[in-house]
């Protein structure tokens, strides 16, 4: 019978998965570059830029999502109130506390990122401090710590690099086959940096598209079960069903988005917040619609 432990044993495999693909894809990409140009230098490069991204994708991704979406910490003194709500919260989870930021923006949103639970950050913006009551609040954070109990954060935070670092190679790859080089020479190497820029280009296109199913895979079925895991810790889904539907009302866009970090946010950053619109639209989303979250929230009631 599933669990709360096999639910974070399975994001620990996703997470050791990500990265493992991740190192063989760009170590094939570099043992390609290395063979047209005729450099082994270039395959030993990129696999230390593999390790070295991967590595670095695990240990600081977190302070790289805090920068991004431009946090600033939070002090028992300056907010009070909040950080009662997730001290309290942390205790009753059984969880460490986690470091508080406040992200200065009206539209209503909160995250949280880190590689574990001793390593975990929450923020929030100051929008969705005015616009909740201290029951709704206390739902969200708790869905958001509940993403932090489960290690949602460990999949999704490393995702954030290392999918922007393939959109890069991509770029690279079409740039080098338009520089040339030592290559094969001839018709035959002519002919192969053609075939080369049109994977070049096509990995260029795919890149953005896989960034996107990789956030579906992992954002849809974490958001259901985080907002279960944080009704039990509140024992008061109303709570969180009535900030969701606060939030979604809004449906305000951030100042500072960003398609690479949208699946942290319990509502979609870029201001789709609603479940308007086609069938296509609701599928890609990084979000399950709100109605769906707060109906199964309400059936727990």
């Amino acid at each position: 019978m599933a669990s709360i432990y096999t639910h974070q044993d399975k994001n620990i495999r996703k997470t050791w998965l990500l990265m493992t693909s991740f190192l063989i894809v760009v170590v094939g990409i570099g043992w390609a570059f290395s063979w047209y140009m005729g450099s082994p230098i270039i395959l030993y490069v990129v696999i230390a830029i593999a390790l070295f991204m991967n590595l670095f994708s695990y240990w600081y991704s977190d302070k790289i999502v805090i920068k991004m979406t431009g946090a600033k910490p939070v002090t028992r003194e300056s907010e009070r109130e909040l950080w009662n709500i997730v001290e309290n919260l942390s205790i009753t989870a059984g969880l460490p506390m986690p470091k508080l930021y406040i992200i200065n923006d009206s539209a209503p949103n909160a995250f949280a990122t880190g590689r574990n639970p001793e390593h975990a950050a929450v923020a929030v913006t100051t929008g969705i401090l005015k616009l909740l009551d201290r029951s709704e609040l206390e739902g969200v954070l708790a869905h958001e710590l509940s993403h932090i109990g489960n290690r949602d954060m460990l999949v999704s935070t490393v995702a954030v690099v290392l999918v922007g670092f393939v959109a890069i190679l991509a770029d690279i790859f079409i740039r080098m086959t338009f520089w040339g080089g030592a290559g094969r020479g001839g018709n035959r190497g002519g002919r192969l940096q053609l075939i080369l820029l049109i994977v070049g280009i096509i990995a260029a296109i795919l890149a953005p598209i896989a960034a996107r199913l990789i956030h579906l895979a992992i954002s849809r079925k974490r958001e259901f079960l985080a907002d279960a895991s944080g009704a039990l810790l509140t024992r008061y889904p109303e709570g969180l069903a009535s900030a969701l539907e606060k939030i979604s009302n809004q449906n305000q866009p951030m100042r500072r988005q960003s398609h690479a970090t949208a699946h942290l946010f319990i509502s979609n950053p870029l201001g789709s917040g609603k479940s308007k619109g086609s069938k296509i639209n609701a599928l890609f989303s990084t979000h399950p619609p709100v109605e769906e979250r707060t109906k199964a929230l309400r059936g727990h009631i």
